[in-house]
Formats: structure tokens, sequence, C-alpha cells
């Protein structure tokens, strides 16, 4: 593997920018990796090598005349494949888009272009990207660089995965039940959904569909931050967003202080009131992450929020959702669509009036218990997933910690109810089960504290290792 790929996003960035390392060699080092890594894991299911290495060649000219250049400038990326990308293929992992070629950029991916990033292909996703378990009849199931007969999670399990294997350092995904979390503990890189409103979502973006997120992955916190620089933008129809500038995500180390919690108030819960099953090694998992911040000086403390009112909000919203985005395919396509997305569709469009006002009710609910947990604790730190990654031959565990899991979406309930409390979360790695595979962390804050978790995280990332140990996988 080229040495180059096991650096971080923020220092390939330096280097181009002193001239030290042209986008064009860093973009090939890219290729190379996914044509070594890529038939083992199906992490990027769309190359366009010519098109990566002549804007490569375009960034190199740009730097060498002097011309403006963004805060990705050069980098190599593949993108999720539900994002479009003008003049490559886009198929959001079904059947019925295999030859779909957008005509222009979704926002998310606009920005990062705008930025200087090199778009290279497009990385796997679940049929719409409905599911943590990023598999689908167009191109098969994504493994998980640790070991690939397990999953890589989803849905953006192959910018998961493509990151992990250092395909790439920095890459960007969504969220609505866990995409971006679950993926990320369990590939041992980060990932990060930011507060509504932060980030642009898929056309037609609509303020009032807040469930969904767009997001960065990477291996670094550092990058994460990189990320939301060159990407960020308050949206102005919602109160506080503008005030988040990019600028206000530039990681200082002040605060907090790096090495030094001492002050900070850090909540730590398995189920967050609502009896979610975790099984051991992500309960142990999460005992580690108590070590680490109680060695940095935090405060940590059992939280008594009570988060159970999250089930039933995400479970409408996302129905909702679903029936809303995708109902005319379903109602044309049905035999086509996977049964689950299917399912999810018909949930939306048998909701009753009577079900849909009591939800709002609950949101209400859970937005007063979100309050009172924020004004006791600065931070809510939580496990990263509810079991470690299972056989990439199943649909979804038919079992968490001994309790039968009765849909696909039931047992991602440790990282849905954070959607549904709508607060930005960040997925920390945290060191490996017995068997070597990754378990990760959520810490969570307060809506708008997006910058403020950052800096936690940053602390949190610095005081262990984790990050740094690659697949076994790239040393065989």
């Amino acid at each position: 593997m080229d040495q180059l790929l096991e650096l971080s996003a923020s220092e390939l960035v330096r280097r181009m920018r002193r001239g030290e390392l042209s986008s064009l060699e860093l973009t090939q080092a890219h290729l190379g990796q996914i044509s070594a890594v890529n038939a083992a894991l199906n992490a990027v299911v769309t190359v366009d090598e010519e098109r990566a290495l002549r804007e490569a060649l375009a960034a190199d000219e740009r730097q060498a005349a002097g011309r403006p250049t963004g805060l990705l400038h050069g980098l190599p990326m593949t993108h999720k494949d539900t994002h479009d990308v003008a003049g490559m293929r886009t198929t959001h992992g079904s059947p019925l888009f295999v030859e779909n070629v957008p005509e222009r950029d979704d926002p998310v991916v606009a920005r990062l272009r705008a930025a200087g990033v090199i778009s290279s292909g497009k990385s796997n996703v679940p049929e719409f990207a409905a599911g943590s378990h990023t598999f689908n009849e167009v191109f098969g199931a994504t493994g998980n660089p640790y070991d690939p007969t397990r999953s890589a999670g989803g849905s953006s399990g192959g910018v998961a995965a493509a990151i992990a294997s250092r395909c790439q350092p920095l890459g960007e995904g969504s969220d609505m039940g866990g995409s971006l979390r679950n993926p990320a503990c369990w590939c041992n890189i980060v990932g990060f959904r930011p507060s509504h409103g932060l980030l642009p979502g898929a056309p037609p973006h609509s303020v009032e569909s807040w469930l969904g997120r767009s997001g960065p992955m990477a291996r670094t916190v550092e990058d994460i931050a990189l990320f939301m620089r060159a990407a960020v933008a308050g949206t102005p129809e919602l109160p506080g967003t503008p005030f988040l500038t990019p600028e206000r995500f530039a990681l200082t180390g002040r605060e907090p202080h790096t090495q030094d919690l001492r002050g900070v108030r850090i909540g730590v819960t398995v189920d967050h009131g609502a009896d979610i099953p975790v099984e051991p090694a992500m309960r142990e998992a999460l005992d580690r992450a108590v070590a680490v911040f109680e060695e940095l000086g935090a405060d940590v403390v059992e939280s008594r929020h009570d988060f159970s009112a999250a089930d039933e909000i995400f479970h409408v919203v996302r129905a909702l959702d679903f029936a809303g985005a995708l109902g005319g395919l379903v109602r044309e396509h049905r035999a086509q669509i996977k049964p689950e997305v299917v399912w999810n569709v018909e949930e939306g469009l048998a909701l009753s009036a009577e079900r849909i006002l009591d939800a709002r009710a609950l949101l209400a609910e859970l937005r007063r218990a979100t309050r009172a947990c924020f004004s006791e604790v600065d931070l809510l730190l939580s496990p990263g997933a509810q079991l470690t990654p299972f056989e990439g031959s199943q649909r979804w565990p038919s079992t968490v910690d001994g309790r039968p899991m009765s849909t696909y979406l039931e047992w991602m309930r440790s990282a849905s109810v954070l959607s549904a409390a709508g607060v930005p979360t960040i997925a920390l790695p945290a060191g490996f089960d017995p068997g070597g595979l990754p378990t990760g962390i959520q810490l969570s804050a307060d809506h708008l504290r997006d910058p403020w978790l950052l800096e936690y995280a940053w602390a949190y990332e610095r005081a262990t290792g984790w990050s740094s140990v690659a697949p076994g996988m790239l040393n065989s």
C-alpha cells in the first residue's frame, strides 16, 4: 500500500498546498488502492479513472497558475451512490436506476467539489439507503475491512469500508437511523451526524424533512472538522444555523484543553431509558470509553434521561418520509423493490391522522426530555451500536442480546433514538472485541453545539490509539 494513503485528509491537503505532493500523484495512489482491495470488499461500485485523472491534472494546473483553491483542493473521493454526481452513474442500489446518469450534483456533492474534491467514483449502498447493512441486487454486499465476511454496516457502508481500507481519507454519507454511525463503529472510523440545517440534504430539500441528514466520515476528528469547514452553510429558514459559520469548525484545542476535561459533565447511558438490548462487546466498549474520559478528568455520571418516546417518533416520521419519497416507485415497480422498502412505504401510507398527531405530541415531549438532559450534562455517551458486525449473508440480525428482532430497523435503536432526539452525534472508535472486530461509542451534544462536540471528540481521540489500527487485510 502506498504510504500516502495512511495520511489524513488534513495532512494531504497541507502537503499539496506546500507543493510537496501533486493531486495527480495522490489520485493515482487512490485509484491503485481501490484496485488492490475492492475485489475483497466491494466497497466502490463505479470508478471513473479517466475523469479523476483529468480533474486531478486540472487541480495541479490551477495551483501552479496561482489561481484560488478550496479547502479540499486536489483530494480524491468516491461519493455515496445515493448522492448525484453530474455525469456519473448513480444507481441508489436499485435495478430501476442502473442506467441513471444525473445532470447535476446533489447540493452536498456540489459543495465538496467547489472546495476542490476530485470525484473518482461511487460507493456501495443498500437499496435506496434502506437499512444498516450494505447489500443490493445490483452490486451485492460490501464486506467489512476487518473481516470481509462480516457487514460493513450501512447505509453509508461503502464509504466506511473505503475509508477504513485506506482508499480515501474522507467521504460524505447520510444518516436517517444510524447510517453514518453504525458503519463508522463497525469499520473503526469516525462518523458525524450534524445538527439539522448545517449541511444540505438531497433535493428536493425541505426544511420540514428533518430526520435524514448528510454528514462526513473520516479516520480522524480533524478531518471531520475540515469537511464541515468546507461544506457547512447554515440554512436561513432555520433559526440559529447561520451563526455556525465554517470558521466555527476550526479545532483549537482550547475548548476544552485537549488533555484536561475537568469540569466537563458527561452522562453515560446504555439504553436511553428505552429498554434497548445491547450485547456485551458494545457494553465493554462503553466501559472503555468511560475510563478514557475519567482519565481526562471529566465528571462521568449515569444519565437517567428517558428517550423512550423516540421509537414511535422515528417509526412515524421515517414511514412518512419513505412514503413521500418512494411511494410512486413502489406503486409502479413493487416487484423490483426490496421487501423492506415496500414495507416501510406501506407503513407510511397506512398511518392514520390520529397516529401522526400523537407522534407530533410525543416529539414535543421528547424535545423537553432532551433539553432537560442537556441542562444536567454537557455530553451524552452511549454505545455506538447494539452489536458487533454480523455475518454479511444475513439481511439483518435476528436477535440482539438474546432478544428477537421483528423488523430490519429494530436492531438500530441505539442510533435511531438519537436521530429522533435531533441532537448532533459523533461515532468514535472504542477498541476491538476478542475476535478483532471494531466497536464504537456515540457522543452527543445539545442541538447546534456541533463545534464544541467536535472539540470534545478530538480530546477523546487523542487520548486513544484505536483509530490508527488498520485492517489486517492491508498487511497481507
